[in-house]
């Protein structure tokens, strides 16, 4: 299976980085992953209704030219379904048992995603209804995809 992240804003954070790339290293005996960045655009603090669309218009079109044509698309949005992590073991796998080996998660920028890229997704994912950092869902969802792994394949990992 072929995962690509696709996540809006570069991660600064060395604490992140580091927790990423263990499970991207993780990751790697089950899957081909691949973790693609795109800028975020630059704006003030104080933004109006159109110019926030603006702003997730253009950093939309950034994620969609990285998009796989092929790739079935899971979008994380707050208004997403909340699944278990057994749910998305089971949803991945049954991706992969029906033919689509590529799987793009895409994490929007700090005003969420434009309406072509929640189009484009197949279907949109959320882990709360909380509102968390665009870069620290980046480890969450790199922790979740490879505790996904571990349960397809019956393996032991912590609870």
């Amino acid at each position: 299976m072929n995962i690509t992240i696709i996540a809006v804003g570069k991660l600064k954070e060395k604490y992140l980085k580091q927790g990423i790339d263990e499970y991207v290293k993780r990751l790697s005996a089950y899957a081909k992953i691949q973790i693609i960045e795109i800028p975020d655009e630059k704006a003030p603090e104080e933004l109006s209704e159109t110019e926030m669309r603006l702003v997730k218009q253009k950093e939309g079109q950034r994620i969609i030219a990285k998009i796989p044509t092929d790739a079935h698309v899971i979008a994380l949005a707050i208004e997403g379904k909340m699944k278990t992590s057994e749910q998305l073991a089971a949803d991945l796998e049954r991706l992969m048992t029906y033919g689509k080996s590529k799987i793009a998660l895409v994490i929007g920028g700090s005003l969420g995603l434009s309406e072509d890229v929640l189009a484009r997704a197949n279907e949109q994912l959320s882990f709360s209804k909380m509102t968390f950092p665009h870069q620290l869902m980046r480890l969450v969802l790199v922790e979740q995809v490879y505790r996904a792994f571990r349960i397809m394949r019956g393996e032991p990992y912590h609870k």
